[in-house]
């Protein structure tokens, strides 16, 4: 089995990738949707959220806004978030190798070099596009102010720098480049799971 980390900055196409792996076979394990899961009614995070923040709580899930709200307010109350959710992500994640079927699995962690995460994985492949392209794709979505993605974009770990750690680069300038490239590492981590 061949874990492959799949990262890039935001706007960078890095959803599009994931599905593209995903139709080619590969599972796919989404970070971002781990924690929907985590937060939603029902979800594995809302007790113990609830116990240390229950101002965050709405109809029996974590409210992201409300959560956004709290950690304006209070800067430290992310690293108590993070030890809540962490070890269930981690869980998450082992659930999800444990029923995979395919022999290759795409993590898609988008701080995946800010959390060390890297050292999990067999090999990283990192989106990426030009700066340009990036500000457009995020403005296009209209979910966020120009301000709100330049403070996203300070957060995350310099693109040339993710990139230059990456053992693959996916340029996602059209969906069939990014395809064919998908089509080319998959190929080259096969022939490596071969001769391993």
């Amino acid at each position: 089995m061949f874990k492959l980390g799949l990262t890039g900055s935001i706007g960078m196409g890095k959803t599009t990738t994931a599905s593209i792996f995903s139709a080619l076979g590969c599972d796919v394990w989404d970070a971002d949707a781990a924690v929907h899961r985590l937060y939603a009614k029902g979800g594995a995070a809302v007790a113990p959220m609830s116990g240390a923040f229950s101002q965050v709580i709405e109809e029996g899930a974590v409210s992201r806004a409300q959560l956004r709200s709290l950690i304006a307010a209070d800067p430290l109350a992310l690293k108590s978030i993070e030890k809540i959710v962490h070890p269930l992500l981690v869980q998450d994640r082992a659930d999800f190798v444990a029923g995979s079927q395919s022999n290759i699995l795409v993590f898609d962690i988008p701080l995946l070099f800010e959390t060390g995460g890297d050292a999990n994985m067999d090999g990283v492949a990192c989106v990426w596009t030009t700066a340009e392209v990036q500000q457009e794709r995020v403005m296009q979505r209209g979910t966020m102010s120009m301000e709100q993605f330049e403070v996203i974009r300070a957060k995350q770990l310099p693109t040339h720098e993710k990139r230059d750690r990456s053992d693959f680069v996916i340029i996602t300038d059209t969906i069939e480049h990014a395809r064919v490239q998908v089509q080319n590492v998959l190929t080259e981590i096969r022939q490596r799971m071969t001769n391993a």
